[in-house]
């Protein structure tokens, strides 16, 4: 890792921690601040670090772009909740992608699916089942995006980079929290466990990247 990155990246985590302590503080001005921060400094980190797969990184990067636009979204007093479902989607399948054209093994993607068949899928219904009583417009966007982090959980797995695979599950855990407090019912300190494994979700992925 160089030495821009390794700034980059520890930048990044203090305004990820100034973000947490905005989450349990419920500190609005604060959170304006660094949420956004967070995922734009993620972005320069993967611009700048040496990638293990240089036709990977460019899909990284989109798909970090997509979830700043994602994290703006979900941040505004009206929050579009639709638009950051989408924009999160495509950031998902971009890593997809970027783990594809990097090279994904076979054994480990059987092993990912295997993962997504005992523990997304079950998970899953529940909260499809939950949405459509809450709010039915939203059920195939729902269903579209579960099948579309499965993937990308898939695809990390198969990467065979022990920080893609936990970096992805970290990332499926942060959407499965945002579901299932939306349309299920609320978890204790959510809006903190939310961005903690948001965060270092997207670091496991980005660090997968560096050669």
């Amino acid at each position: 890792m160089n030495a821009t990155t390794a700034v980059l990246l520890v930048l990044a985590g203090c305004f990820a921690g100034a973000n947490w302590w905005s989450q349990l503080r419920t500190a609005t001005v604060l959170e304006y601040c660094t949420k956004p921060t967070v995922t734009a400094l993620l972005v320069a980190a993967a611009m700048t670090l040496d990638p293990r797969s240089a036709s990977a990184r460019p899909w990284f990067v989109a798909a970090l772009v997509l979830s700043l636009v994602g994290d703006v979204l979900l941040m505004l007093p009206r929050q579009q909740f639709v638009g950051g479902l989408g924009s999160f989607l495509l950031a998902h399948v971009l890593y997809v992608v970027g783990f594809v054209v990097a090279g994904v093994a076979l054994l480990g993607a059987a092993i990912g699916a295997v993962v997504v068949l005992v523990v997304i899928v079950p998970l899953g219904r529940i909260i499809v089942r939950s949405a459509r009583k809450v709010d039915p417009t939203v059920v195939g966007a729902v269903v579209t995006y579960m099948v579309v982090i499965s993937c990308m959980v898939i695809a990390a797995s198969g990467s065979h980079r022990w920080t893609a695979v936990v970096g992805a599950a970290l990332f499926a855990g942060s959407d499965s929290l945002i579901a299932w407090n939306r349309f299920v019912g609320s978890t204790p300190a959510a809006p903190v466990s939310i961005m903690v494994t948001y965060h270092l979700g997207q670091l496991g992925l980005l660090l997968s990247l560096i050669r």
